[in-house]
């Protein structure tokens, strides 16, 4: 399917319609300012890899080593989905990611669903990244007051922000130096750290003492949420230069990337550092790197590591909280301020408006109750669920209704991989609990007055956007 600047959608205003047609001339005059295939790549990849993973280790040694069992399922789920959305990619190569994807399968209110769990998730999740972050420059500067914790996320917050109001071509470039540095020394512990692992330091298999599936199920929970950002370069689609190739390329590279490194150093850390010790470990990279040299120069180094990483993925993050609603306003489902750029083609209002957001999420975290912010990370974890299972399911539905031309060997290979990435994203829901679930659906329902307030706005009505005309003999 082409471009979708090419077919006016009923109801759209003429003011609407000039933006667009000023972003086709941008795109078509600006193909050297596009994301090519190494800076999608290294978007996903600086997404997905963000502060977790240097905590993950010690998280998952209190599960025994059913946990690498655990995070090996979770990878080939990840890789299932990430060529999902290749697939999708190449079907719809335009911007807005699960969003088109599910309006395109299901209708605009499904789609305007997606592209709203998502903002929430974008949001709230780069609070997440920032409050890390803060702890780790915390090791070089000591900073403990909330005033100035709050200080720091904020620069962490808006520094990324302008860096996307810079435009495209700078968050390609910066994305790019950021996932470079980040994995230097990340690699380095994966690759060298496997020299040095000691069989008698990975443990027990299952380290709970109940049954190892239930253990393989909490510790798969945990590893699940570790590689959320897989959608990032189908959101930016219009961004990317030959999407309907490189969108899918750069999706399972980038996965299959980041599920190495994963399985690699958590492997490698298992064998390096005592399960005990490990399992209360606040810096597991760190603490391998000193037992592999001995000293205490790991922890600077791996301190410094997830900074460069924090940073790099609130930037990638700041990009996609303003893509996914600008796509949808284009559409009439969203505000139609979101679908505003600037003279360098930034969406600024949806930048501004997302970072302002997290902010605020921020000052909850210091200044509200202890533990608050916790379970809205997890609300966060439910809600970029959904656009994964929509987006699988829509898959599902071109598959097997016959709509797309797909038979022989290729069909049933993709109906394969896309059952194994329904399950995935199924499973994902499950693991982030029943409270969250509870909540995270009623932050869905608040959606649903926005959308009902924007198509009024329009002049709008039913699922094809007809203009609102009273029926004769009857009073409005």
């Amino acid at each position: 399917m082409g471009d979708s600047f090419g077919d006016r959608p009923r109801g759209r205003t003429a003011a609407e319609e000039g933006v667009i047609r000023d972003e086709a001339a941008e795109e078509i005059a600006g193909e050297h300012g596009k994301l090519g295939l190494p800076a999608a790549v290294a978007l996903i990849v600086g997404n997905i890899v963000g502060t977790g993973v240097f905590l993950l280790p010690a998280s998952l040694a209190a599960y025994g080593t059913v946990s690498i069992l655990a995070m090996a399922l979770v990878s080939i789920g990840a890789v299932a989905l990430a060529m999902v959305f290749g697939r999708l990619g190449a079907r719809l190569p335009e911007g807005g990611g699960p969003y088109a994807y599910a309006k395109d399968a299901f209708g605009e209110f499904s789609g305007f669903w997606n592209a709203w769990s998502f903002w929430l998730t974008a949001w709230i999740g780069n609070a997440a990244i920032a409050v890390v972050w803060v702890n780790y420059v915390g090791y070089f500067l000591r900073w403990d007051s909330p005033a100035a914790q709050i200080a720091l996320a904020l620069v962490a917050l808006w520094v990324p922000a302008l860096i996307n109001l810079s435009g495209v071509r700078n968050i390609g470039v910066f994305a790019l130096v950021t996932t470079v540095l980040k994995f230097i020394p990340l690699v380095f512990v994966a690759v060298v750290g496997l020299f040095f692992v000691r069989g008698a330091d990975f443990g027990p298999f299952v380290a709970t003492g109940g049954s190892w599936i239930a253990a393989l199920s909490t510790a798969g929970a945990l590893a699940l949420f570790i590689y959320s950002g897989v959608e990032s370069v189908t959101i930016v689609a219009e961004k990317v230069r030959d999407p309907a190739r490189n969108i899918g390329r750069a999706s399972v590279y980038g996965v299959l990337i980041c599920a190495a490194m994963y399985m690699l150093s958590t492997v490698a850390v298992f064998g390096i550092v005592p399960r005990q010790a490990l399992a209360g470990s606040t810096a597991p990279f760190a603490d391998a790197i000193n037992a592999m040299f001995g000293g205490s120069v790991g922890g600077g180094v791996m301190a410094a590591c997830a900074i460069v990483s924090g940073i790099g993925a609130i930037n990638g993050w700041t990009m996609l909280v303003a893509e996914m609603p600008m796509a949808a306003a284009r559409d009439g489902l969203f505000p139609s301020v979101f679908a505003r750029r600037s003279r360098r083609g930034a969406p600024w209002v949806g930048i501004v408006a997302g970072t302002a957001l997290t902010s605020l999420v921020v000052f909850y975290n210091y200044l509200g109750s202890e533990g608050g912010f916790d379970r809205i990370l997890l609300i966060a974890t439910f809600t970029t669920v959904i656009p994964y299972f929509f987006s699988a399911c829509a898959q599902l539905f071109w598959l097997v209704t016959g709509a797309r031309e797909v038979k022989g060997a290729r069909l049933g290979r993709d109906l394969a991989v896309t059952a194994v990435a329904v399950l995935f994203s199924f499973w994902m829901t499950y693991g982030a609990g029943a409270q969250a679930i509870f909540v995270g659906f009623l932050m869905l329902l608040v959606g649903i007055p926005v959308y009902i307030w924007t198509k009024a706005r329009r002049g709008e009505y039913g699922p094809g956007g007809e203009a609102a005309v009273p029926a004769a003999g009857h009073d409005r």
